[in-house]
């Protein structure tokens, strides 16, 4: 695990023996390959620990071949064309660097998912490839400061975002039980304005929850730290301390599961959709990136000269590559949910760049011109081995409205989805820093020992220059950002279809394949998976639009006129009740032709943004009509309900 160096078959045996008397110990009766396929969930095939001897007879077995490799069938699973489906074969083979963990009565051991033909079919092969080769290129660099450098690991620490609504008010909206969001509904008079919710005390329902996840989670190994309402109601937050980042991402898969589960035993539902309503905050998981050597992190400024020049080359670096590579950092988060929530409710905008905040800014342009001399906040310049400045850490502000934010010791990268595995944006993010601390290596290997600091000094300089674009400390929900973007020409990839196309760029599949993380066929299948996933979600929303419409909606608003119909010879009819029938056959009118509109589009499936179009047209006429309808009449619990009955 520390080295990298592969198992030996008789410690994989050693270590099977151990495992098997420990869950058992533990009241395990069954064991898994537990993987993370391609659809933001996991994936696991019970067997049990007990084999018949052929004498009616039970014996215990579980080898180090059953712990190293197993073949689940591969046919079923996204695959983007690498499999067809008389197809089947593919092979789960064991993580060592990733603790195995217990669920109920079943031993989970984490590993990778390939293919017969060798390609990957999850997201923790990518992964592990893509960490090997920020490791190795980062050692690289980091030898010209000190030579004794033998490893570089990333960590990782996520902040999960997720709803709680009650489960019988669940029950009764087809769209949260099909699509983990609502297709319409008018927004409760009362939702965040007060900001009386975000850090607020916690309702005795939902601490018993948020109690029985946490020790759930402890028992399994997962460090679960915080816990706290999040700022839309019936919004919350959970996050673990950092850990090594594979096993931060396998450890946030398994938060979300516990999380469903203890909601299911405490009758609610969590929903993890990026945006369960409209009006109010989405859901993101925060993925805060940095970057060590053993207990010094790389992301630290530190207190004298040698650190920071480290420091200084580590951000140079991701500067670099998240100029280079915003488009891809924009793919890693693209999804149906997500296209609602980039750029509203405190969501960053679809536009990539990066915050540093005034002091390491004002560093940055200092560095640009050749020499950093002073630092802001009267901090005092030391020089030593080179002319860089000493920088005190949490010397900026935070930005809420960056993608890509620096907050002291990490970048905290806010663009990803709530409902997303973390292994995505961190195989992006790893292998695009790796082939900039490369470039920067191959450089200063160039240069004269004698002109090292020199030429460190003149390469940074030449990196902020060249990529300054990407800085941004402003407001990115000012339409003026979007402006200024498109000026620097950073890309602003608004959908999932814009934003999934860079994976099928020849520099993007050069670059994976030159490290060995995905070759092309990998890169094309995942752009198929991805873009079939998205067009299926809207498809089955618009279907189910199409069905609430037909079969709830519409028919409430006809009950209502009906109702008003019936008291049009009432003595108290006037020109008010005159005027409350009208609105109420025009809002009819409205949704039955909004509906009609969108059924036509639907029955084409040619455009999918049309289709969107079409929805949210649809909600808008819904919508209205819920606040005209006779609330008895109207079929679907409201937002007032769904946000505050917890």
């Amino acid at each position: 695990i520390d080295h990298g160096a592969p198992l030996d078959r008789s410690v994989a045996d050693a270590v099977a023996a151990g495992m098997k008397a420990w869950a058992t110990d533990m009241g395990a009766t069954h064991y898994t390959h537990w993987f993370a396929p391609l659809t933001e969930g996991t994936a696991e095939k019970h067997d049990s620990f007990f084999e018949h001897d052929g004498k009616g007879g039970m014996l215990e077995e579980f080898t180090g071949k059953l712990l190293v490799q197993q073949e689940p069938d591969a046919s079923s699973f996204p695959n983007g064309g690498i499999r067809n489906t008389f197809e089947a074969r593919g092979y789960s083979a064991w993580d060592p660097s990733s603790p195995a963990f217990i669920v109920d009565d079943t031993l989970c051991i984490p590993t990778v998912f390939i293919a017969y033909t060798g390609e990957s079919l999850d997201y923790k092969a990518p992964l592990l490839k893509a960490l090997r080769a920020l490791d190795r290129a980062a050692v690289d660099v980091c030898h010209y400061f000190n030579p004794d450098v033998r490893k570089v690991m990333a960590y990782l620490g996520w902040e999960q975002e997720y709803f709680l609504v009650d489960e019988g008010l669940y029950a009764a909206r087809p769209d949260l039980l099909l699509t983990g969001r609502t297709l319409m509904g008018h927004e409760s008079a009362k939702n965040q304005q007060l900001e009386d919710h975000y850090f607020g005390a916690i309702k005795p329902r939902i601490l018993n929850f948020m109690s029985e996840v946490e020790k759930e989670l402890w028992r399994m190994g997962i460090p679960a730290k915080t816990r706290h309402n999040e700022v839309a109601p019936a919004q919350f937050e959970i996050a673990p301390v950092f850990e090594e980042l594979n096993v931060a991402v396998d450890h946030n898969m398994v938060t979300m599961e516990t999380l469903q589960k203890i909601a299911d035993r405490n009758d609610l539902v969590c929903l993890l959709h990026e945006k369960p309503f409209e009006g109010v905050n989405g859901s993101g998981k925060h993925n805060n990136w940095s970057i060590s050597v053993g207990e010094k992190n790389l992301l630290n400024p530190g207190n004298n000269p040698h650190e920071n020049a480290i420091f200084l080359t580590v951000l140079c670096a991701i500067i670099k590559a998240v100029d280079e590579h915003a488009d891809l950092l924009r793919s890693s988060t693209a999804n149906a949910g997500n296209d609602h929530r980039l750029g509203a409710n405190e969501a960053p905008p679809a536009i990539i760049s990066i915050f540093l905040g005034d002091q390491l800014t004002d560093i940055i342009e200092q560095l640009e011109k050749g020499e950093a001399k002073s630092s802001k906040h009267g901090s005092q310049i030391k020089v030593g081995v080179d002319t860089l400045p000493a920088l005190p850490a949490d010397v900026t502000d935070r930005n809420r409205t960056s993608p890509f934010a620096f907050t002291g010791n990490k970048f905290e990268f806010r663009a990803a989805g709530s409902s997303q595995s973390c292994a995505n944006p961190n195989i992006m993010l790893n292998t695009i820093v790796a082939e900039a601390f490369d470039e920067i290596s191959t450089y200063l290997e160039s240069l004269p020992k004698e002109e090292f600091q020199k030429g460190l000094q003149k390469k940074l300089s030449e990196i902020i220059k060249a990529h300054k674009r990407i800085i941004f400390n402003g407001d990115g929900y000012k339409e003026e950002w979007k402006e200024e973007a498109k000026r620097r020409g950073l890309p602003n990839l608004r959908t999932t279809p814009e934003a999934l196309k860079p994976l099928l760029d020849e520099k993007n599949i050069a670059m994976f394949e030159k490290y060995g993380v995905l070759n092309r066929v990998e890169m094309v299948s995942r752009y198929e998976v991805f873009i079939e996933e998205f067009t299926r979600k809207v498809l089955i929303e618009a279907g189910l639009s199409i069905n609430i419409s037909r079969t709830m909606i519409i028919p409430a608003i006809s009950a209502y006129l009906s109702k008003l119909s019936s008291a049009a010879n009432s003595p108290w009819k006037n020109a008010a009740t005159d005027e409350i029938g009208k609105c109420a056959a025009d809002s009819l009118s409205e949704v039955l032709n909004a509906t009609k509109s969108l059924e036509a589009e639907f029955e084409k499936k040619a455009d999918i943004e049309k289709i969107k179009e079409k929805m949210a047209h649809l909600r808008k006429c819904v919508d209205k009509a819920e606040g005209i309808v006779e609330d008895s009449l109207w079929p679907l619990p409201k937002y007032r309900e769904l946000l505050f009955i917890y």
